[in-house]
């Protein structure tokens, strides 16, 4: 499932629990409404989908409070002490879970700010087809990793200095007299 498929699913499922996206969209974002599709793909660049998922009239609808909810939990592994003494590690399958609590949309806004992706995170409570494929919900295949920008910069560097040498080589070549072959 891609960013894209994982977002307009959250707004449609908001949308069925009284979420009105159109007037959020105008209101806070200032930008004229085209289509459903489009507002999406808006959101998704420069990461402007944070401003909805941390909205507090979007996570009311779609963590309705005392409703009941079903969410998945995702396959897991960790290391305990067993009763002989010995480390062992646990293996844990995915689970569906199902709870209703008051405040909930609150919890989740907090877990949101926690987490290091809010899309993963959110992924959870969508009950989807994927989810009935054994393994399909495992963390490295959510999403593909967003580029760090410290590396992108570090490959842009390289590559200027990499442009810079190769027009300066032939030219230093030169003024020595040396010869290339």
């Amino acid at each position: 499932m891609t960013r894209l498929e994982l977002l307009q699913t959250l707004v449609r499922q908001a949308r069925l629990n009284g979420f009105e996206f159109r007037k959020w969209y105008i209101t806070h974002l200032g930008l004229p409404w085209t289509t459903f599709e489009s507002a999406v793909e808006t959101l998704l660049q420069e990461r402007r989908y944070y401003s909805l998922v941390f909205s507090h009239e979007f996570a009311q609808s779609l963590w309705k409070d005392g409703e009941k909810m079903t969410f998945v939990v995702p396959n897991s592994s960790f290391t305990r002490i067993g009763k002989n003494g010995k480390i062992i590690t646990v293996q844990r399958k995915a689970f569906t879970r199902r709870s209703s609590r008051e405040g909930v949309w609150r919890f989740h806004l907090q877990q949101l700010a926690l987490a290091e992706e809010p899309l993963r995170y959110m992924r959870r409570y969508l009950v989807t087809a994927e989810h009935l494929i054994k393994d399909a919900l495992q963390p490295e295949t959510d999403f593909e990793p967003e580029p760090d920008p410290v590396a992108i910069a570090a490959q842009q560097a390289a590559a200027k200095a990499a442009a810079a040498a190769a027009r300066i080589l032939p030219t230093s070549h030169d003024i020595l007299g040396v010869r290339l072959p």
